[in-house]
């Protein structure tokens, strides 16, 4: 292996929930902290913050100062980035970008969100940032109207019941159980599923992940640059791509063909050098179970309609043929918006490390891991591979 590759020297991550008695800097410098410790005392020479809602949320803008200075890293490049919910995923492809072409020796790359500093109609209205603000948001189309827009569609299109879908959060669920981060701890079975109310029809509390509050954090370097007492297993990065497509949803030619995800993981996968079935588990973006099985589909796991049958038949459970959701993903873990994208690849790295206890993958080698700015107008996919 070159020593160009960017590996993942340490990680770092808070539980993820309503932490109302936290803020949101005593959040970053508390993933920031564990992933210094876990890189073995690496210091970053710069810092790249994925956040989309603090200026709205927490009425804190300078993020890059704030958390520098309270981080006790003095005079450091730092800066956010801002790609709606693929915040966290952008954020640590800037890191690779910075490390790859040599430009920063280390860099930490960290996920921070405190979306409980609102509550109410303008917590609401802060998730709707992501969207075109003239001719979405300002109509009155939540995310959530969204996904049940494109859920709709698909289901009158591809002629599939509601309850084919169950098996997402279904399996989310179970492997939350047993992630000491996530934000419930409560099995799901289809009898409750399927008796659940619609919040936005057909979409129900079972199909949406909760919005939370959460830091995460990763150390990332050249394989030279790991200290010498390194004892982790060493995992790479070998691709990473970041795509958009048209912002709002009625400019797209096909909605339910999640372009910007299909290309980026063609991208990311062809730089890493495999084809998408060369890896041992999928982190997706399974904010909605609709576009859990849109991602599915368009990393060519499925064929177009056929993406809720891998969930139904039990093959993305952590011993199935494509793993997903390993902790939980969105719907279980919980969604802390901006660090989403940074707890996938925290959560993956551990898989790949093979410390990911009773949540391992047997035998996990390579990780796909992508993060989505709502229906994949932004989509950002890495490739992790243990040395």
């Amino acid at each position: 292996m070159a020593s160009s590759e960017v590996v993942i020297a340490g990680i770092g991550q808070t539980d993820v929930g309503e932490h109302y008695t936290l803020s949101l800097r005593d959040l970053a410098i508390m993933a920031l902290e564990a992933a210094i410790q876990d890189a073995g005392g690496l210091r970053p020479d710069i810092l790249f913050i994925g956040n989309m809602l603090a200026p709205v949320t927490s009425h804190q803008a300078h993020l890059g100062a704030l958390i520098a200075d309270y981080g006790g890293l003095e005079s450091i490049e730092a800066s956010t980035i801002e790609a709606g919910g693929a915040s966290g995923g952008a954020a640590l492809r800037m890191g690779y970008m910075a490390v790859k072409s040599g430009q920063a020796q280390v860099a930490l790359v960290l996920g921070v969100e405190k979306v409980t500093d609102q509550l109410g109609p303008d917590a609401e209205t802060a998730q709707m940032l992501g969207e075109d603000s003239d001719y979405e948001a300002v109509q009155g189309v939540t995310p959530n109207a969204q996904a049940a827009l494109l859920m709709r569609r698909y289901l009158h299109e591809y002629k599939v019941d509601h309850e084919n879908f169950a098996g997402f959060p279904i399996t989310a669920h179970l492997n939350a159980l047993t992630n000491p981060h996530a934000m419930y701890h409560s099995p799901l079975s289809l009898d409750v599923y399927r008796k659940a109310d619609p919040v936005s029809d057909p979409l129900t509390m079972y199909d949406i992940a909760p919005v939370a509050d959460g830091a995460a954090a990763l150390i990332l370097t050249q394989l030279d640059n790991l200290p010498a007492h390194f004892t982790h297993p060493v995992v790479s990065i070998t691709g990473s791509s970041l795509v958009t497509d048209r912002l709002a949803i009625h400019d797209r030619v096909d909605p339910l063909a999640f372009e910007a995800a299909r290309k980026s993981v063609e991208r990311a996968c062809r730089q890493a050098g495999i084809l998408p079935g060369d890896v041992d588990l999928f982190e997706l973006y399974d904010s909605y179970s609709i576009y859990a099985a849109l991602a599915i589909e368009a990393a060519g796991f499925a064929k177009r309609g056929e993406g809720w049958k891998l969930a139904q038949d039990s093959k993305v459970s952590r011993d199935g043929e494509l793993p997903i959701a390993t902790y939980g993903g969105l719907k279980a873990r919980g969604n802390p918006g901006g660090a989403t994208g940074i707890y996938q690849a925290v959560e993956a790295t551990l898989q790949l490390r093979s410390h990911a206890g009773v949540n391992q993958v047997p035998d996990a080698r390579r990780a796909l891991v992508q993060c989505l700015s709502g229906p994949a107008s932004s989509a950002v996919t890495h490739v992790l591979e243990v040395l």
